[in-house]
């Protein structure tokens, strides 16, 4: 059951009135009744792996807190009887018992996913019968998370395993994201909702924005660039240079707006979800586009790998051992390692091919070059002015935008191999004339559709550099005039329904995210 299938539309229009007619306590277990059925329409055997992770998690997160519970007991019966030292290794023994229940739960996660997801990659051969749910990347990296956080203290552990359940499969955002975290999550995902207007409003809104960008320009962009990289050795030069800017647009309008459709519908049933991007083709460097795209999966790798390898025993070790030969220039070395690591596991998640695994090394090399030029950059700014000019300021966005969609362009061929020659011939292949001679025309999209293509992205641009200027569009438009606000909703609608993607030569195809 797609997003933008009819039967998901159905499913939403059934779901929202009774969940508000509903006792307002019996809310969530609709919500988790709607989101076991969501995920049992795709294959009813995935929900098994849900169910294990969300029991596992579960179970060894009240583990957890069970044995907190143990030591500030005994600690708190005992506080006066006790010297400070007996207490101190008292709970450098509990600790390491929590740290056992969580290296557990991660272990048997992580069991499951290298196993349905990886095991073909690093043993050249799948297991008869065994194939990866969908989403599972997403839900797992979530648990993990919450997991780890009952650990650190930050969050309490929850009780009801059920609640454990829809945490971690509720079904707007369990197959693409984003990862939520559960202190934020929790808040109103469990709580009691009252009917509001503006929530259906401008929940509404937001899918009807994703729709619009998924069926009028991702879902028009896929014939043609599936019919490109599915042939190296045909299109090659300008057909590449075509695919880095159609492609790039195609998984932006695609992921976005899935996104827009995982809000949307969450804010129609009182549930707030993270936002996850932030105008990230705005960006001027490749660091801030790594702040701005996908940002609920970049804080989890922050958070949960690269602060703990960083301050880990074996990195302060090799850090000890390179300032005593290097000094400060080995300073950053041990920031380096953990940011390698950091960007291996990235290039993984996404996709077990050694395609994303360089593409997660490039975006690590990159960066690190950069870290080490900044002082090279300051100086190069302080000596010409015309480089803190707004033209210098385009170039710099110009030239990340070039560099973003070289990158993207690992994500679409199916070896390393084939990417880099596809790369190499847009210098070595002349044939130019391709782009305006109508050839490009016989690839699945006709000129109506590349102008289509054209004006959403051109409204795209529009609304994202709106946002810039005066914040929420939706609200933006909310204090207009309600003629004027009827007249743009309804258009927008009469647009996806007339000019979407449909029919014969387009596939009403999941979103891009949803494989990983």
């Amino acid at each position: 059951m797609l997003f933008t299938s009819y039967s998901f539309i159905g499913f939403i229009l059934l779901l929202v009135p009774v969940y508000y007619l509903i006792p307002r306590n019996r809310q969530w277990w609709l919500l988790l009744f709607a989101s076991c059925l969501f995920y049992c329409t795709f294959d009813p055997s995935y929900l098994i792996y849900v169910c294990l992770t969300a029991l596992t998690v579960w179970g060894c997160a009240m583990m957890i807190r069970m044995d907190q519970k143990t030591q500030d007991d005994y600690l708190k019966e005992r506080k006066e009887e006790i010297s400070k030292e007996v207490q101190k290794a008292y709970k450098a023994q509990h600790k390491k018992i929590r740290e056992m229940w969580m290296i557990l739960g991660v272990l048997i996660n992580l069991g499951i996913l290298v196993l349905v997801k990886y095991y073909s990659f690093f043993f050249g051969h799948g297991i008869k019968g065994l194939g990866a749910p969908l989403g599972i990347s997403f839900y797992t990296l979530q648990a993990l998370g919450y997991l780890i956080d009952v650990k650190r203290g930050t969050v309490d552990a929850e009780r009801n395993p059920l609640k454990m359940m829809l945490f971690i499969s509720f079904f707007p955002q369990v197959i693409q994201g984003p990862i939520s975290r559960f202190k934020d999550l929790s808040e109103t995902l469990f709580s009691e909702h009252e009917f509001e207007w503006k929530n259906i409003s401008f929940g509404f809104q937001r899918v009807l924005w994703g729709f619009f960008k998924k069926l009028i320009i991702a879902d028009r962009i896929a014939p043609v660039v599936n019919t490109i990289v599915s042939d190296v050795s045909k299109y090659r030069g300008a057909y590449i240079t075509a695919v880095l800017v159609l492609y790039s647009l195609e998984l932006y309008a695609d992921f976005t707006g899935g996104i827009d459709v995982t809000i949307g519908i969450s804010q129609m049933l009182g549930v707030r979800v993270t936002e996850n991007f932030d105008m990230p083709y705005f960006s001027t460097s490749l660091k801030e586009y790594w702040r701005r795209w996908h940002i609920t999966m970049s804080q989890w790798f922050r958070e949960f790998v690269f602060y703990p390898v960083s301050t880990s025993k074996p990195i302060q070790g090799i850090s000890k051992f390179i300032r005593k030969r290097l000094g400060n220039k080995g300073k950053k070395i041990p920031v380096y390692l953990s940011s390698f690591i950091v960007w291996l596991l990235t290039g993984l998640w996404h996709g077990a091919s050694w395609t994303f695994i360089v593409w997660g090394l490039l975006n690590w090399f990159i960066l690190m070059v950069s870290e080490e030029l900044e002082p090279v950059a300051a100086k190069f700014h302080e000596k010409y002015a015309w480089s803190n000019t707004k033209w210098y300021k385009v170039f710099t966005w110009l030239r990340t935008l070039l560099l973003i969609f070289v990158l993207n362009l690992f994500d679409c061929y199916r070896t390393v191999g084939e990417t880099f020659s596809a790369l190499w011939s847009i210098l070595a292949t002349a044939n130019a004339k391709v782009l305006f001679n109508g050839e490009i025309l016989k690839l699945g999209m006709s000129g109506l559709d590349y102008f289509v293509i054209l004006a959403g992205a051109g409204i795209l641009f529009a609304v994202s550099y709106l946002q810039t200027k005066k914040g929420s569009v939706r609200e933006f438009i909310a204090a207009k005039p309600y003629p004027v606000r009827f007249a743009i909703w309804f258009v927008l609608f009469i647009t996806v329904l007339l000019v979407g993607a449909y029919g014969i030569g387009y596939d009403a195809s999941q979103f891009i995210y949803n494989r990983f």
